[in-house]
């Protein structure tokens, strides 16, 4: 416990000085992480966080920016991944040390870049008290949520969205009207994209479900598909879907994308289809929504 304790920290040091480094670099204050401490200022200032121009974040994310609206933006940002990753890399250490390949995939670096939600979603899948998290961007949460349901975690996003409804009772219709300004693609929809209904020859096993439910999900950038490193448990199964992810990484910094449809649709073939292909190799299980590598070792 003592030396996951200790890696998971150090992990979390190091790539929140990045984070922070990067933006601090390149100006970009708290990348995504802006819009979260936003609206917590503007919730402590009594003002409504929709009257922000470009506010698309659902209410309860401002809950989670408040502890950091006394830092620079450029540190909040820092904090902010340092401890998601740091929580992220104590779920995966608990299955094995070999897990923490994991942090090698592109999008994880993609959304350290912009300091993205998504390593603390990533981790909500391990701790039930982290559940309410997935909240604050449910394009990514709600299938992390679904395959990973606990009775804890439930009550803890109940609690979270009746707060939401007490400060501001109309946010959501507010924040629906935001939503016409996102730019986005859905994975299941971008050739070769409906090859991922596949993923329903195994609707029974919980890492199926999710690459389904991801596919389902609207999505702008590489940084979101992390989540989908929750899928692959061996060694062989991490370094292959690893390799995949950074010929994007790679070939991004050549040929830059022309819109999000050309970034989704090198998603699904370098992110989506990798993980499809794990899926599909494992043994079949009979337990609904069971993960048939939970036990697995790290060869």
């Amino acid at each position: 416990m003592r030396l996951r304790v200790f890696i998971s920290l150090a992990i979390g040091l190091a790539t929140g000085l990045c984070c922070w480094s990067f933006l601090r670099h390149f100006q970009l204050r708290a990348g995504d992480f802006n819009w979260a401490v936003w609206a917590a200022q503007d919730l402590l200032a009594h003002r409504n966080p929709y009257d922000r121009v470009m506010q698309m974040y659902p209410l309860p994310a401002a809950f989670y920016g408040l502890p950091f609206v006394r830092l620079p933006l450029e540190v909040a940002a820092g904090v902010f991944y340092g401890l998601s990753s740091a929580l992220m890399a104590f779920g995966l250490s608990r299955q094995g040390y070999h897990r923490l390949l994991v942090f090698l995939a592109y999008p994880y670096w993609a959304g350290l870049m912009a300091a993205q939600w998504s390593p603390i979603i990533f981790a909500s899948a391990f701790f039930p008290f982290l559940l309410p998290v997935t909240l604050a961007k449910p394009q990514l949460g709600l299938p992390v949520a679904l395959t990973n349901p606990t009775k804890r975690g439930f009550i803890a996003c109940f609690v979270v969205l009746a707060l939401s409804f007490l400060l501001l009772p109309r946010w959501p219709w507010l924040w629906l009207a935001k939503l016409h300004d996102y730019v986005h693609f859905f994975p299941l929809l971008i050739l070769p994209g409906p090859l991922l209904a596949l993923a329903l020859l195994r609707y029974r096993e919980r890492d199926a479900l999710l690459l389904f439910l991801m596919a389902l999900m609207p999505q702008r950038w590489f940084y979101d598909p992390l989540i989908l490193w929750l899928i692959p448990k061996t060694r062989r199964e991490i370094l292959g879907t690893v390799a995949a992810s950074w010929a994007i990484g790679v070939w991004r910094f050549h040929h830059y994308p022309q819109g999000h449809v050309q970034a989704g649709r090198w998603m699904v073939v370098f992110f989506y289809l990798p993980m499809l292909a794990v899926v599909l190799a494992r043994p079949r299980v009979a337990e609904p929504c069971a993960d048939p590598t939970r036990a697995a070792t790290s060869d």
